[in-house]
Parts: structure tokens; C-alpha cells; sequence
């Protein structure tokens, strides 16, 4: 077989790339309207974290059948749908004068539209790449914090320029041609192109054949390694959406200006890039374990730290670690899977594990929400981070065996 200039892979993983930067970036940024919509409204802050929580829940629940349909049919199609209702939902947003139509544009509509961005992007990947599948995953998921980084600081600035609705339907605009245009470019696996898995010209070990090993779904299901892997998931979800929704709020509430504090959300995503990077680099070689291990010992101390940040440059000290160790945890957790259970489910299976994610994720910002109306302060809510950091640091540790298939 003839090795082509250009392996497809590396355009899979661009496409990749830009699908979680607009996807991700786009749903952090809702942090950054909250206040805005407050300001106008009046509703309560666990009232409206609700909406961001459902969007969130359903993105996981929907990805479980999204990584379904991949499996078998591909991502193009898929992709242009679900790009089609994220981009209206923003645009109905820019139209919203009451709490339940937050709910249905951005809970529903937007959740609906974020439901193949992780499941796609990251299952697609794995099928592309063997050998380098951490390294790979790890460069496809610097897009996550790319579009953190650049995405809530872009909305913070049409805030302040052009008010929150004009922002919205910019937003939508942009988010809707990114989604449906990367899609476009998106293959299954390599064998639908001719091709194998690293750009290798001959079968062997990453070859078609070890490309479909693993176990079926029914399999996995029946194992503890599974939903331990789940449970971490959901833990860590807990706490990162805890984070992106009320840090920008947080930091608001100790004195700092609005457009600086969306820079502490931008700061996260900034270290989340690198932490992804190195994370990446190292992992096919250290061990994905390993690496987790390491990831949730920053995360803790962070959350520990953040009890003590009531000053901008404690936050960005925060931001920093936090941002490494969250985004080192986003890459491994693919990858982690395909090695436990192989790539012949993958889809389903990191659908369910994105799913228990999600779940963590939507209860986090209303109980920190609930938690802030209730006491007046955030305090509470960083203290539960810190608990489950160590929760899943000792579900990490216990996953020792792995799987035969």
C-alpha cells in the first residue's frame, strides 16, 4: 500500500480539534453571561445554573446513543443535525425574557447540539490512532481549552460592546458553520478511505483487524473496571463544572472587574492546554493510570488552595494548577477506556462513561448554586471539590487489573 504525502488522520484530528474548541468553549461561556442574565432577571443562581446543568445531562445521556450511531454509521451526518440545533438554541437565547425559555433554547436545544462533541471527536480518534493514541488525544483535546481560553474571553468583550443578545446570535452564528463545516471532514475510521490506523502501509499491529478488537458492550457492562471508570468520571465532572460555571461569579463577588475575572476562566483553559499537551506526550509511554494518579494530586491541592484565593493573583495561581490537572484528566480518560475494554464498542462505551460525567456535571453547579443563595459564599462548594478529588483519586488507585480481549 502506497503511503499517502499526508496521512487523512492528522486532518481527522484538526477537525477534531476545532469541533471540541467550538463546542466546549462555546457551553463554558454560558459562566460568562450569567451575570448579565441576573442582572436583568433577578432569578436565582441555582435557578438559572438548572438550564446550564440540563444542557450538560443531556449532551451525556444523548452521547450514549450519539457513540451508538457512530459506531456504525460515521460522524458526518450526525454532526450537521446536532450543529443545526446548537447554533439555534444560541440564536433563540439572544430572544429569552423568561427562565423557562433558558431552559428550552440553551437546556434543551444547546444540549441537543453539544451531544456528539466529545463522543465524535474523541472515539474517532481512537480509531485513527493506535500507537499515538495518547499523544493524539491529548493535541485533539488542547481544543477543549482552546476554545475555553479564547471563547469566554470573545464573549466577555461582545458583552461589554454589543449586550448579551447581539452576543448570542454572533455566537451562534460562528458555532453553527465551525460544528457543520468540521463535520464535513470527518471519516468513521480509516478503512472507509483505504487506509489504516498511524498511517502504517502494512497490516500488522495496528493493523484493520486489531482495529475492531475489545469487548461488546454487554461485556464491559459486567465489569468493575467499567464503572469505576465511570464513577471517577463523575466525579471530576462534579467538580469542573462547579468550576466553569461559578468561578467567574466567584471572582466577581471579592471585587474583581468582570472582563478580569472572565480572564480567570480564560487563565483555567490556558493551563488546561498545556496540561493536555504534556499529558499527552507522556502517557502512551508512563502509563494512562499513572499519569491520572498524578493529575488528581493537582487537582486536590488546587481545590485545597482555592479555599484561600481572595485576591486576583491567588485565583490565577488556582487557575494554573487546576487548569493542568483538569485538562490532563480530559485526555487520558479515552484512551483509558480503549485500553481496558478495546475500540469495537468504543463509542457506546465512552458515551456512558461522558454520560455518568455529565450527571456529576449537572448536579454540581446547582448544589454549588443552592449552596451560595443558602450561606452567601462559594466556601462549601470548593470544600465538596476537594472531597471528591480525593474520591476519585482512591478510585484510581484501586483500578488495577486490566481486561483480556
Amino acid at each position: 500500500m502506497k503511503k499517502p504525502a499526508l496521512f487523512y488522520g492528522y486532518i481527522i484530528a484538526a477537525a477534531c480539534f476545532a469541533i471540541q474548541a467550538t463546542g466546549i468553549g462555546t457551553h463554558v461561556s454560558f459562566g460568562i453571561f450569567f451575570k448579565p442574565l441576573l442582572a436583568d432577571y433577578g432569578w436565582p443562581r441555582a435557578s438559572l445554573a438548572g438550564a446550564h446543568s440540563l444542557a450538560f445531562l443531556l449532551m451525556g445521556f444523548l452521547g450514549i446513543f450519539v457513540g451508538r450511531l457512530n459506531d456504525r454509521f460515521g460522524p458526518r451526518v450526525l454532526l450537521t443535525v446536532t450543529a443545526f440545533f446548537f447554533g439555534l438554541g444560541l440564536f433563540l437565547m439572544s430572544t429569552t425574557d423568561s427562565l423557562w425559555q433558558v431552559y428550552l433554547f440553551y437546556g434543551i436545544m444547546v444540549g441537543i447540539g453539544l451531544s456528539p462533541v466529545d463522543v465524535i471527536a474523541l472515539s474517532t480518534t481512537a480509531r485513527w490512532f493506535v500507537r499515538r493514541r495518547g499523544m493524539i488525544t491529548g493535541l485533539v483535546k488542547a481544543g477543549t481549552g482552546a476554545g475555553q481560553f479564547f471563547i469566554p474571553l470573545a464573549s466577555s468583550l461582545l458583552i461589554l460592546n454589543f449586550g448579551w443578545r447581539t452576543s448570542y446570535i454572533l455566537l451562534a452564528a460562528f458555532a453553527t458553520l465551525m460544528l457543520a463545516g468540521m463535520g464535513q471532514l470527518m471519516r468513521r475510521d480509516p478503512s472507509q478511505m483505504g487506509l489504516l490506523p498511524d498511517g502504517d502501509t502494512q497490516i500488522g499491529a495496528a493493523g484493520s483487524d486489531f482495529v475492531e478488537r475489545g469487548l461488546f458492550l454487554r461485556e464491559a457492562l459486567k465489569t468493575r473496571q467499567f464503572w469505576t471508570i465511570c464513577f471517577i468520571n463523575l466525579t471530576i465532572a462534579f467538580c469542573l463544572m462547579i468550576i466553569f460555571l461559578h468561578i467567574v461569579p466567584h471572582a466577581m463577588d471579592i471585587g474583581i472587574p468582570a472582563t478580569t475575572a472572565a480572564s480567570v476562566l480564560s487563565a483555567i483553559a490556558g493551563a488546561s492546554v498545556i496540561g493536555r499537551l504534556i499529558i499527552g506526550f507522556i502517557a502512551d509511554r508512563a502509563g494512562y493510570r499513572n499519569c491520572m494518579i498524578c493529575c488528581f494530586i493537582v487537582l486536590i491541592s488546587a481545590f485545597l488552595w482555592l479555599q484561600m484565593a481572595d485576591e486576583l493573583w491567588r485565583l490565577y495561581l488556582f487557575a494554573v494548577f487546576y487548569g493542568m490537572g483538569h485538562g490532563g484528566h480530559f485526555t487520558l480518560i479515552s484512551p483509558l477506556v480503549a485500553e481496558h475494554f478495546g475500540i469495537r464498542s468504543h463509542g457506546v462505551l465512552f458515551g456512558i462513561v461522558l454520560f455518568a460525567g455529565t450527571f456529576g456535571g449537572a448536579v454540581g453547579p446547582i448544589l454549588a448554586g443552592h449552596l451560595f443563595d443558602v450561606t452567601g459564599s462559594y466556601s462549601s462548594a470548593f470544600w465538596i471539590c476537594a472531597a471528591m478529588g480525593s474520591v476519585s483519586l482512591g478510585l484510581i488507585l484501586s483500578l488495577k487489573k486490566k481486561i483480556a480481549f
